[in-house]
C-alpha cells in the first residue's frame, strides 16, 4: 500500500457516508478542495470510479459501495483500536457517532450530553436525527437510542429510562363541544391534531392495545406537522386531540387544564435504549457516554 492510502481510503469512507465532501472535511479537519483532491488521486491509482459526482451531490457508485461495505468493518476496528488506547490515559478520548429520533434526543441526551462534553474534552460527539430506523453498522454510527422495541435482537441494549405510556388526551373545552370517544375507533369523528414523520413523510398512526387486540388509527383534522410544538400548542388550545407522550402532560392532567380519553386503551411499552453492536469491548468514549446517561 502506497503512502498515505490509508487515509484517502478513510477519507472515501467518510465522504460516502455524508454523501457530502463539505461534511466529510469537517470530520477528516481538512478542506473540501483536499478532500475532492485525494478522491481524484485515489480513483486514479485504483482505476476505477468511486464516487459519483453532481453539482449538488455525491454519492458511491457500484464499485464505491462494494469496497466501501469492504473497507468499514476494518476501518472501524482501527478506529476502535486507537481510540483503546485512551485506557492508558488520565482520560478517555475519541469520538461517538450516534443516531437517535428528535423526543429521544430531547428526552435522553439534551438533559446530559452538555455536562458530559465538559467533563471529558477530549471525547466528539457527533449526534444524527432522523426519524427512520438506522442499521448503525452499515452507516457507520457506534450506537443508537430508539425505543425498546425497535431495537434488534443481534445489538447490544442499554436500557436509559423507565417505560413510556401514549396518551391520547383534550381540554375540557374540547370535551364540551365533542363527546369524549369510547372506543379508538370513534376518533373518526373527531379532530385529531397529526404528526408526519420526517424521514418517510407518512403519518403517525395511533397506536392501541387491549385485551391482547392491537390497533393503529390513521386519524385526519385540522392540522398536521413534522415538529411536535406547534401540535402541542393546537391541543392545548382546544383544537383537537392529540397523541401524546404522558410525561409530556401528566402535570396538566393532574391539574384538569387536560383530559385523557382511551385510557385502557394505551398501555406501556418499552422506554428509551442505547444500542450498539455486539463486540468483547466497546470504545473508552462509548462506554463513558453510556455510564453518564444511565447515571440518575
Amino acid at each position: 500500500m502506497e503512502r498515505g492510502e490509508l487515509n484517502d481510503l478513510l477519507a472515501f469512507a467518510t465522504v460516502a457516508r455524508e454523501r457530502s465532501f463539505t461534511r466529510a472535511a469537517a470530520i477528516l479537519g481538512m478542506s473540501p478542495s483536499a478532500v475532492s483532491h485525494a478522491m481524484r488521486g485515489l480513483e486514479e491509482r485504483l482505476g476505477v470510479r468511486l464516487l459519483a459526482r453532481t453539482t449538488r451531490s455525491v454519492a458511491p457508485t457500484e464499485a464505491g459501495e462494494r469496497l466501501l461495505q469492504s473497507l468499514g468493518p476494518a476501518l472501524l476496528d482501527i478506529e476502535h483500536g486507537l481510540e483503546a488506547l485512551s485506557e492508558w490515559r488520565d482520560n478517555p478520548s475519541g469520538s461517538v457517532r450516534i443516531t437517535t429520533f428528535a423526543y429521544a434526543a430531547r428526552m435522553v441526551l439534551l438533559p446530559k450530553l452538555p455536562g458530559f462534553l465538559l467533563a471529558h474534552p477530549d471525547i466528539r460527539v457527533e449526534v444524527n436525527i432522523a426519524d427512520g430506523l438506522t442499521d448503525i453498522v452499515s452507516a457507520g454510527f457506534d450506537a443508537g437510542i430508539r425505543l425498546g422495541d425497535a431495537v434488534a435482537k443481534d445489538m447490544v441494549a442499554v436500557r436509559l429510562g423507565p417505560d413510556l405510556r401514549t396518551v391520547v388526551v383534550g381540554t375540557p373545552e374540547y370535551f364540551e363541544r365533542c363527546p369524549p370517544p369510547v372506543t379508538p375507533y370513534d376518533l373518526e369523528r373527531h379532530a385529531c391534531i397529526g404528526y408526519r414523520l420526517t424521514t418517510s413523510g407518512g403519518l403517525l398512526p395511533w397506536e392501541f392495545e387491549k385485551s391482547g387486540k392491537e390497533i393503529k388509527i390513521y386519524t385526519t383534522g385540522p392540522l398536521v406537522a413534522n415538529d411536535s410544538d406547534l401540535p402541542a400548542a393546537a391541543i392545548r388550545a382546544g383544537v383537537g386531540l392529540g397523541y401524546i407522550m404522558e410525561h409530556d402532560v401528566a402535570g396538566e392532567i393532574a391539574s384538569g387544564a387536560l383530559v385523557q380519553v382511551l385510557a385502557d386503551w394505551c398501555p406501556t411499552f418499552a422506554g428509551f435504549h442505547l444500542f450498539h453492536p455486539s463486540r468483547r469491548q466497546s470504545p473508552p468514549a462509548l462506554r463513558a457516554l453510556i455510564a453518564a446517561l444511565k447515571s440518575p
